[in-house]
């Protein structure tokens, strides 16, 4: 059966792919990846999709960023398949969308905690009125509510619409997911979608061109 792959931004942006394939900047990497998908287009029939506009938009901003070279956004509009996902059409089980309500009611419930917690101490450090440090220590403090905050909310959940459309998409063309974002794989899970880690997926491409050329 013809493979198909639904990418997410991290499937090109990867740190741990950069550093395991052994390129020095993103701009390298994301070159190296492309020219894997063409081959593996072109030789085995593997196509790659990329939900457009929300995560071609996200990538190529991304890439921008980083002032890569043109030759990569040329490969992006070459060998990626930009598709819009059907949002009206694909269906998800009622069971997926009920644990999502309890997860995220959960983590407001856990976030909301937090910054109880937080209040707290910051009450404590403002009733300190003969400290000279009052303005740094309140700085401090909200520097760390954000980072536990954030890991609150948003560790394991689908927290965008890129996140969405890729498996949205993926549901919609039967085809596996590749990225580096835990909700992204958590939720892939759920929907039996098969998940393949970015870090991993030039590897496993390079691994189907070898048996190609052998046969």
């Amino acid at each position: 059966m013809r493979q198909k792959f639904v990418l997410d931004t991290t499937a090109i942006t990867d740190t741990g792919m950069r550093e395991r394939e052994g390129y020095d900047n993103i701009c390298q990497s994301a070159d190296y990846i492309m020219d894997l998908i063409a081959d593996a287009r072109l030789k085995l029939d593997i196509t790659c999709y990329i939900p457009y506009p929300t995560v071609y938009t996200e990538l190529v901003s991304f890439l921008k960023r980083y002032k890569c070279p043109e030759n990569v956004f040329l490969k992006l509009d070459t060998w990626l398949i930009k598709k819009t996902p059907n949002r009206i059409e694909v269906m998800i089980p009622s069971a997926i969308f009920y644990e999502y309500v309890l997860t995220m009611r959960q983590r407001i419930n856990k976030g909301r905690r937090i910054a109880e917690e937080f209040i707290w101490e910051s009450s404590v450090i403002s009733s300190k009125a003969d400290s000279k440090n009052v303005e740094r220590e309140i700085g401090n403090l909200i520097a760390k509510f954000r980072d536990k905050y954030r890991s609150a909310l948003r560790q394991d959940v689908l927290d965008s619409s890129p996140d969405i459309d890729v498996l949205l998409l993926a549901k919609e063309l039967d085809a596996s997911v590749v990225s580096s974002d835990a909700g992204i794989r958590r939720w892939a899970e759920m929907m039996g979608l098969r998940f393949v880690e970015a870090s991993k997926f030039p590897s496993m491409l390079k691994e189907y061109l070898s048996r190609k050329e052998k046969e």
